[in-house]
């Protein structure tokens, strides 16, 4: 046990306790010394015992102010009371007007309304004069008798004074002669009413019954009261006033049975109760016992179920016992009750309230409840200024005290003793000891009041805690010079101060003191000089002293018997330690399960476990506590293994304790941080983890656990688990679950587990736990919230420190709210703390956040002109802002600033500036990156390789793709999933779709997941060869394995169903999709429709449009469009113009989509009349801009073909692009050349097409077609030699070596780009040639280009033309993809049946010029001399065999 100065528990107003109580300081005991009224009541019927004297009693002095007077001396003192001397507010007020606790109340009550009932009486009936006086002196009369018996020296009789009928006396005057004598002597009284009943003048009336048992009550003569009651229960029958009486005894000493008994007694001989009754009933049943809750309200439905109505005093009765116990929540039911039930508060109700918020720290509501008194019109008393004064002075608030006590002085009253030690108490618990010892002066000299027991105990009681042990042993002495006897809690409290200074040898020679003083100690003073010797390692001093203990019936506590058995076992007295044992099951009632908890805190293991185990073998319970304290010592010793064999007996001889053994093993495992162990015992087992509770000590072990090793998710789990059980969480419980709920995300949760904790008492100040609350709203964007948080803080009086000003800025930051987090800045400069680095980053994450990249450079700017330096740490987080924004220049600006500065580059920064270089395709810059990055001895990454392998693919530079992976193998690094996704991508892209197969297979063998989307675009790259049985079976792969696809697949798979033209695996795939819960779209239907229309039958669309008619599906012009396109590309233009009326009808006005569809049907069409008439049915329903391109003057039309593009451009759906590409086919077709020429240029400036197309004027000759129709690449190509040509005449811009066209592989509505730009190109004899490693590339030299654009024929006039008239028929024709010149197509398929596919340009260009005879010729002569010349080869290389040899690969160079 460990000793300290006492700690003084002044005593409130309002008070059943009204002294002070000295408790041991140090927090580690247990330890509490008694109440000093217990000591004072047990001296006070010593002749040394100061009679306590509280005049304000009288109305007069307690209210000074108005002006009253005595009507009646009452001698001035009230009695010395053996068991309740009045030293404080509360004891005051219930000497000078208890409403319960005296019976002699209630009869002044029935006095005083008798003597109303007499003056009505006298008022209507004349009166002689004699009766007039008697009615007058009466007073007097009771007065002088009562004088005249106080008078009387102890040998003489009452008898004689009475006998000598000095007065003429009524029976009410002898009632009241009985209780004034009372007062002062209840054997006085006694012997009054005795000598009554002797003379039979007054026989036992009820009356004067109810009299006398008031008098013995209040002097607590419970026997002789429980006597005369017995005697003159026949007598009076069933008179409520004397069971009232008997009630009022039995309540002053708590015996609530008994006052029960009485009340039943009464009924059961026809008496009702009246409220009085049951008001003392409830006065004897709180002082029985505490307030227990909802008790308050029993009571009040007690009273009501009788039929009868609380009165004030019921609820002041309610309310003190509330006061008493500090009971806030008891009272404030009480209050509203009795508001709710419209009884008036009276004077009392509001000293009760004020004291119990005084008492629980409320001094604001204190306050307040007295203004609302005053206003009321109430007059505030001695005990209201106290209990207010109390309340300022228990929250150390000296401005409010002082305030309390001037407003004392204004009204006339005089500071008192309780006054005094109130304020005396509050000095002493600030610390402030000079200004106590100053008030202390001050009480003696100027007010002239006299300290008592209680003074002095106090400032002795602050002088110990403050190692003042000199100026405490003084004052101990000046107390003995003015001969007041010194308390249990004086000594104690100076025994405490003692110890505290390490002074053993005074601590010892005050408690002897103490016993030769005739005090005799308490168990908490023998507890503190036991724990002196323990500690001084006096053991044989503690044992005699604990056999003196032990004589005198006191046991010390559990903690003292642990050092006692720790002190043994440093002596090895092991006979002294079984004593002890002894002592602890014999004397203390310990069982042997807590007597091996006190020996394993002693350090005696084996005697422990030897005692454990007979309490199993006993048959005792394990107690939980008990169990984790043994298994918590040996864990701490590092005893696990012995921990480990006691939990198997018990598991074997406990089988009732199977959840506690779990529990133990758990809390093990939690010691040893086996946390996955721990985790598996908790969650295995139903006992444990389930509906059951557990321990506190399990549930706190195992959560710590979880959150030291990062398990916030079972974290949380078992806190819930923690709240089921019903365990109350500790402070350290609540603080590591607001860091798990913050890091699970969930602030708002966590911020209401602090407020919980608040609520019972845990205060947190301004810990780590609000900055980790704060940073959680912020990454939330909850900003406000963490700015009330801060708010409450500072309101509550915490200064948040440097922690919680980054976390609020960084919340702001979080949400891009830069203003509030500089101004949080800028409070931070002006007040303190000053800011650091991390508050500069986090105000430049707020910039960031913000979007306000361009300010950054000025706000540090400021902050330089501040003084502040930047730290490599704010660079870096400047440039990682602008790598995020895409902004290479700027990053590549920090870089290059950060080296000149000496900041030498670090891994993380070479990987965020490559990963931006490679999102930009900034090739070259990469590449040099990370040259770079290997010469400065860093290694690479994968996660740096796999942005490279991301940048190469997203430029299609396969050949370099391969090479990084290549790199990757060579470098020892294990490609990751992101390796193996991006390379099956690039496979996909390249148009090889097996290797990517080849490659998923290997990365799932060595157990790496490919995403979806890998498999998405190997599904597509499938479909896009034409291998539609893969794509199947991966997408039949997908299924079987449980992935739950989303749309995109199903549409994926129904592409291609509608590129191969199988509407019927549409279907399936449509009906596949409502299986798996998808609902389909408008796209979806869309595409079922375009597979119908590929496969040729319009029909089918039609009925899924009529379906889709029925539905409650908003329809746009989407599945019409599919519908009109199936007929048109059907050739059924009549069917496809009726559903555009039809349409119509319906009220859909057609948009974009249906004018596309028209236009491009018109450009596919062979013959001008049906060209016009479908372009005639748009100009019918408001869209005549392609007929009059065609029949008008085109040239006109420029304006509003460009209005048309402004217009179409935001729409969705590349509306203008396929619009565009339409007409650019149509014009194409129908030889108007010019017009095509200034659309395109049209639409190029409307940035429909990519101004990218082609580039010469830029110093690059390369082109890029992508995206544009097969009449748009054409246009595109001419334009594209036009320039070329303009350059090779000038020589400049300067050719590369090589020029690129970009053709690409896809189709657009049919039409090969790849394919139709070959045949142009091929026709007309260019020097282009397909790329060896890539496809959809066509490259030729620079040299043979220009050669070829100024010799060749073809090249000798490239402007576009008009015809002079529309052709009848179209000049284009679709074949296999390809757009195609109409007068080359018999030419075309000659060559390709004949040759087996594409030949060289210049060889295609010759045979296509060629008649058809002399074409069969040429092409005959050739196959015969290629022919030969493989025989010539045979003979040459000895029969090798050329089998697998390409006969025509002169012809070709790549597919």
């Amino acid at each position: 046990m460990a000793v300290s100065a006492g700690a003084l528990a002044f005593a409130s107003p309002l008070s059943s306790s009204p002294a002070l109580s000295v408790r041991a300081a140090l927090n580690s005991t247990s330890v509490t010394l008694s109440e000093i009224k217990d000591e004072q009541a047990g001296t006070s019927s010593s002749s040394s015992a100061q009679k306590f004297s509280y005049s304000r009693a009288s109305p007069a002095v307690r209210w000074p102010h108005l002006n009253l007077r005595e009507t009646y001396d009452s001698r001035g003192s009230t009695p010395s009371r053996p068991v309740s001397p009045p030293a404080s507010p509360t004891d005051v007020a219930e000497d000078s007007g208890e409403f319960v606790d005296s019976v002699s109340s209630s009869e002044q009550q029935k006095a005083n309304e008798e003597a109303a009932v007499a003056s009505r009486r006298r008022r209507v009936k004349k009166m002689n004069k004699v009766a007039l006086i008697r009615a007058k002196d009466w007073r007097e009369r009771v007065k002088f008798l009562t004088d005249k018996i106080l008078g009387l020296k102890p040998n003489q009789f009452v008898a004689d004074i009475l006998d000598a009928r000095l007065v003429q006396m009524t029976p009410t005057d002898y009632c009241f002669v009985v209780k004034s004598v009372g007062q002062e002597s209840w054997q006085r009284a006694l012997e009054v009413f005795e000598w009554l009943n002797l003379r039979h003048w007054q026989s036992p009336n009820a009356r004067m019954v109810a009299a006398i048992l008031g008098v013995l009550g209040r002097w607590n003569q419970e026997s002789l009261a429980a006597e005369i009651f017995t005697r003159a229960e026949p007598a009076v029958g069933d008179t409520v006033q004397v069971y009232n009486a008997m009630m009022g005894v039995y309540s002053r000493s708590g015996k609530f049975s008994k006052a029960q008994e009485l009340l039943d007694a009464m009924r059961q001989r026809g008496c009702v109760p009246d409220l009085i009754s049951f008001n003392t009933l409830i006065n004897a049943r709180l002082k029985s016992g505490g307030l227990t809750p909802n008790l308050a309200v029993e009571l009040l439905d007690m009273v009501r179920n009788s039929g009868l109505r609380p009165d004030a005093i019921t609820y002041n009765t309610l309310l003190s016992a509330c006061s008493r116990d500090s009971n806030l929540e008891g009272a404030v039911k009480v209050f509203e009750d009795m508001e709710a039930h419209r009884c008036q508060p009276d004077l009392w109700t509001y000293n009760a309230m004020i004291s119990v918020y005084g008492r629980c720290g409320l001094a604001a509501k204190a306050e307040s409840l007295f203004t609302e008194l005053e206003l009321k019109g109430y007059f505030p008393d001695a005990v209201t200024y106290n209990s207010l004064l109390y309340a300022f002075a228990r929250e150390r608030n000296t401005e409010k005290v002082k305030e309390v006590y001037q407003e004392i002085q204004k009204m006339g009253f005089g500071k008192d003793e309780m006054t005094y030690n109130t304020i005396i108490h509050m000095y002493g618990k600030q610390g402030q000891l000079d200004l106590a010892l100053q008030l202390y002066k001050d009480m003696k000299g100027l007010s002239g009041r006299n300290p008592d027991a209680i003074t002095y105990t106090v400032l002795i009681d602050s002088l110990g805690k403050a190692n003042r042990t000199a100026e405490a042993a003084a004052l101990m002495s000046e107390m003995l010079d003015v001969g007041i006897k010194p308390t249990l809690q004086t000594y104690s409290a100076l025994i405490c101060g003692y110890a505290k200074a390490g002074k053993r040898e005074e601590a010892e020679d005050t408690f002897s003191c103490m016993l030769r003083s005739g005090t005799k100690p308490d168990s908490l003073a023998y507890s503190v000089m036991l724990d002196i010797f323990l500690r001084g390692n006096e053991t044989r001093k503690a044992w005699a002293l604990y056999r003196d203990m032990i004589s005198d019936g006191h046991t010390p506590s559990l903690s003292l018997y642990e050092l006692m058995i720790l002190g043994f076992m440093k002596e090895n007295r092991s006979e002294d330690i079984q004593k002890t044992i002894r002592d602890m099951e014999e004397l203390c009632g310990m069982n042997p399960l807590e007597i091996s908890s006190v020996l394993v805190k002693g350090e005696c293991f084996d005697l422990a476990a030897r005692q454990l185990k007979v309490a199993i073998t006993n048959g005792y319970e394990l107690q939980n506590d008990t169990l984790l304290s043994i298994l918590g010592s040996y864990s701490s010793s590092g005893r696990h293994s012995e921990a480990c064999e006691l939990l198997e007996f018990l598991k074997e001889h406990a089988s009732g304790s199977r959840r506690l053994i779990n529990e133990a093993l758990i809390v093990l495992h939690c010691k040893v941080n086996n946390i996955i162990s721990a985790l598996e015992e908790y969650f295995s087992d139903t006992c444990v983890h389930g509906w059951s509770s557990g321990s506190s000590t399990m549930y706190e072990s195992l959560l710590h656990c979880c959150v030291a090793n990062e398990h916030y998710a079972e974290a949380s789990q078992v806190f819930s688990d923690l709240r089921l059980s019903g365990c109350e969480a500790s402070e350290s419980v609540c603080k590591s679950m607001v860091t798990v709920y913050c890091k699970l995300g969930f602030p708002e949760t966590a911020h209401h587990v602090v407020d919980q904790a608040e609520t019972k008492g845990f205060h947190f100040a301004c810990s780590p736990m609000y900055t980790d609350i704060i940073e959680a709203y912020g990454k939330q964007k909850l900003w406000q919230k963490s700015e009330s948080v801060v708010g409450n803080l500072r309101q509550s009086g915490r200064t948040p420190n440097l922690k919680t000003w980054n976390s609020l800025m960084s919340a702001y930051a979080e949400c891009g709210c830069y203003e509030r987090a500089r101004a949080i800045f800028n409070t931070m400069m002006r007040d303190g703390p000053s800011p650091t680095v991390e508050s500069i980053n986090i105000l430049l994450h707020a910039l960031c956040v913000d979007g306000r990249l361009e300010e950054l450079y000025v706000v540090v700017e400021e902050l330089q002109d501040m003084g502040f330096k930047i730290s490599k740490s704010s660079i870096l987080l400047m440039l990682d802002a602008f790598a995020r924004a895409g902004n290479i220049f700027e990053v590549k600006k920090i870089y290059n600033s950060m080296k000149a500065a000496g900041y030498l580059p670090t891994i993380r920064l070479y990987r965020m500036m490559i990963e931006l270089l490679c999102k930009g395709k900034r090739v070259r810059d990469a590449e040099v990156m990370v040259s770079e990055m290997e010469e400065a001895s860093f290694k690479v990454e994968l996660a740096i390789w796999n942005s490279m392998l991301k940048m190469y693919t997203a430029i299609e530079d396969y050949k370099k793709t391969v090479q990084v992976y290549q790199r990757i193998k060579e470098s020892g690094l294990e490609p990751d999933e992101t390796t193996y996704n991006t390379l099956i991508i690039m496979y996909c892209r390249d148009r090889r779709p097996e290797e990517g197969y080849l490659l998923m297979q290997h990365m799932r063998n060595i157990g790496l997941d490919p995403k979806l989307d890998t498999y998405k675009s190997l599904i597509s790259a499938f479909g896009k060869q034409k291998c539609i049985k893969q794509a199947e079976q991966l997408f039949e792969e997908l299924l079987s394995k449980g992935y739950k696809l989303d749309r995109s697949f199903y549409h994926t798979m129904m592409k291609i169903s509608r590129d191969s033209g199988n509407d019927s695996k549409a279907e399936k795939l449509l009906q596949m999709m409502k299986n798996a819960g998808i609902e389909p779209t408008l796209a979806t239907m869309h595409l079922l429709m375009v597979s119908y229309s590929s496969s040729g039958k319009p029909q089918e669309a039609e009925k899924v449009l009529s379906n889709l008619k029925e539905t409650d599906v908003e329809l746009t012009t989407l599945p019409y469009s599919s519908v009109i396109n199936a007929y048109l590309r059907s050739k059924d233009y009549n069917s496809g113009i009726e559903r555009l009326l039809e349409m119509k009808r319906e009220g859909m006005e057609p948009d974009h989509r249906i004018w596309t569809c028209f236009v491009r049907a018109a450009s596919f069409a062979k013959e001008k009349n049906e060209v016009m008439l479908l372009l005639k049915a748009l100009q019918d329903i408001g869209f005549d801009l392609p007929i009059r391109l065609l029949a008008g003057r085109p040239e006109l039309l420029v304006s509003e073909v460009d209005g048309w593009f402004e217009k179409l451009k935001p729409i969705e759906d590349n509306a203008a692009l396929n619009f565009a590409n339409a007409l650019l086919n149509l014009l194409w077709a129908f030889e108007l050349r010019a017009t095509a020429s200034w659309v395109f240029q049209l639409a190029i400036k409307r940035g429909i097409f990519s101004l990218d197309v082609f580039r010469v004027a830029d110093k690059d000759w390369g082109a890029d077609f992508r995206r544009l129709s097969g009449g748009a690449a054409l246009v595109a190509l001419t334009l594209w030699l036009d320039h070329m040509q303009d350059a090779s005449l000038e020589g400049y811009p300067e050719s590369p070596k090589s020029v690129v066209l970009i053709t690409g592989t896809a189709e657009y509505n049919g039409i090969s780009l790849d394919k139709t730009l070959k045949a142009c190109l091929w026709e007309m004899g260019s020097p282009f040639l397909p790329c060896k490693t890539r496809t959809g590339l066509l490259v030729a030299k620079a040299h043979s280009l220009r050669m070829w654009l100024k010799d060749s024929p073809f090249c000798f006039d490239l402007e576009l033309k008009d015809s002079m008239s529309l052709p009848e028929s179209s000049s284009m024709e679709l074949i296999d993809g390809c757009f195609i010149r109409r007068g080359l197509v018999p030419a075309f398929n000659h060559i390709k049946e004949r040759l087996g596919g594409f030949v060289s340009p210049k060889k295609f260009s010759r045979l296509a010029l060629l008649p058809d005879e002399m074409r069969e010729r040429v092409i005959n002569t050739d196959i015969e001399g290629h022919r030969q010349k493989l025989e010539k080869l045979k003979k040459k290389n000895k029969g090798n065999e050329t089998n697998g040899v390409n006969t025509r690969r002169k012809f070709i160079r790549s597919k």
